[in-house]
């Protein structure tokens, strides 16, 4: 093994280990009472519900992420990189097409292996707990979509991205670069018209009082929307959410049909403010300029180790090719990964507590959310004890006692402002 293969493997292995500190950690830490701030909402009934779910779902992402680890590494010491690579070179086809066939042979493969888990999970474990509305029609037919979509859109952006490293010479990086944060930039605006439709159904919210108010709280606010619907969400599962997505024309707020019969009017006005929120704060916006400079520092990596031979010798490769030395790449990358979704998830907590701090404020009403978002992680059993370290290392939302204790300092802020102005 050589320096490459020793770092490749240590940070894959340190990551499982890590992830798999944080699950006995986060099992050890769920408690047998509900906690107090709780108790109004949540009984012990449906407390014990979402411990069992929470235990099982670990679980099942312990087996999951172990029988991943050892499809990974069983392929790369069985020489499966090479011998997959020398049987796409027997066909003599351009290097294009051999890079667009390897990958795809690549994630075909692992997609295969990895089903099962995917379809107990769906029809197995999201069953057994209340959630899961999909069926079998609808699974098979999602996974075509899926793989439609990802020959259409990703086919051709991964086919440019090796012609560039093959023929653009040193400035391949910065072209590539260019191409990815131009089709980001483009999906933004076209998603919501013609990529989320294939996959729900989208009514116009229905005149009535919950349209009504969240449109005053939209001019109040002077936050334009081109949309207002309603997504069959309970078509696969009947958890809960609501989302905003596009920019200009195309932008529109989504609200889950499983939402509207456990929200009260007010209790939506304010999820929705939350995800508005978002936007005012321009953090959809930053993480977009983010997510761009973090390409560009990838592509930059990527054209530095892309052919280099000692990478391509720690997976026993005859050939050096474009397209392998990216597949090595990805895994060389791991340990930055690993850190910088530290950081994303840090900035992404800290920028839940803004939303919710500006739906507070701006609808006068912090009790709503807070009201709403218990009864969010009650109908989605979450885990309302979620040891530190785990959400550290995993949440991209902060847990919901640490919330609630925010949006009661907003309550109070509120009230406060309620009687000076009385």
């Amino acid at each position: 093994m050589n320096f490459y293969a020793v770092i490749i493997l240590a940070a894959i292995i340190l990551d499982f280990l890590v992830q798999l500190t944080a699950d006995y950690l986060n099992l050890r830490y769920l408690e047998g009472e509900p906690p107090a701030a709780l108790s109004d909402v949540v009984d012990a009934d449906t407390y014990r519900r979402s411990q069992a779910y929470t235990r099982t779902n670990t679980r099942f992402g312990i087996l999951t992420a172990s029988f991943s680890l050892a499809l990974t590494l069983a392929f790369w010491f069985a020489g499966g990189f090479n011998r997959l690579d020398i049987f796409i070179r027997h066909w003599q086809l351009h290097p294009i097409w051999n890079g667009l066939i390897y990958i795809a042979l690549l994630m075909l493969l692992r997609f295969v292996v990895m089903l099962p888990f995917s379809v107990y999970d769906t029809f197995i474990i999201e069953e057994r707990f209340g959630f899961n509305r999909t069926t079998v029609r609808t699974f098979i037919l999602d996974i075509f979509k899926g793989l439609a979509l990802s020959i259409l859109l990703g086919g051709p952006l991964l086919a440019g991205v090796l012609a560039l490293f093959q023929y653009a010479g040193s400035l391949a990086w910065l072209w590539c670069w260019l191409a990815v944060s131009l089709v980001t930039v483009f999906l933004q605006f076209v998603a919501p018209v013609w990529i989320l439709p294939l996959f729900n159904k989208f009514t116009p919210l229905e005149e009535g009082e919950l349209r009504q108010g969240i449109m005053e709280y939209c001019r109040k606010v002077d936050y334009y929307i081109s949309g207002l619907f309603v997504m069959d969400g309970s078509r696969r599962s009947a958890k809960s959410n609501a989302f905003f997505t596009g920019f200009g024309r195309s932008r529109r707020i989504a609200l889950y049909d499983t939402l509207m019969g456990n929200h009260s009017p007010d209790q939506i006005v304010a999820i929705l403010a939350h995800e508005i929120g978002h936007y005012k704060k321009h953090h959809i916006t930053r993480s977009i300029i983010i997510g761009i400079i973090h390409s560009g520092v990838l592509f930059f990596l990527l054209s530095l180790f892309l052919t280099v031979r000692g990478l391509h010798t720690a997976f026993f490769m005859d050939h050096i090719n474009i397209y392998t030395g990216l597949v090595f790449f990805g895994l060389l990358y791991t340990p930055v990964e690993m850190i910088l979704s530290l950081l994303f998830h840090h900035l992404s907590r800290r920028r839940e507590y803004e939303a919710d701090r500006f739906a507070a404020l701006t609808t006068g009403a912090p009790e709503a959310l807070s009201a709403a978002l218990k009864r969010l992680s009650l109908d989605n059993l979450s885990n309302l004890r979620p040891h530190p370290f785990y959400v550290f290392l995993n949440y991209s939302h902060p847990p919901l006692l640490k919330r609630l204790e925010r949006l009661g300092v907003a309550e109070t802020h509120t009230r406060r402002e309620r009687n000076h102005a009385v």
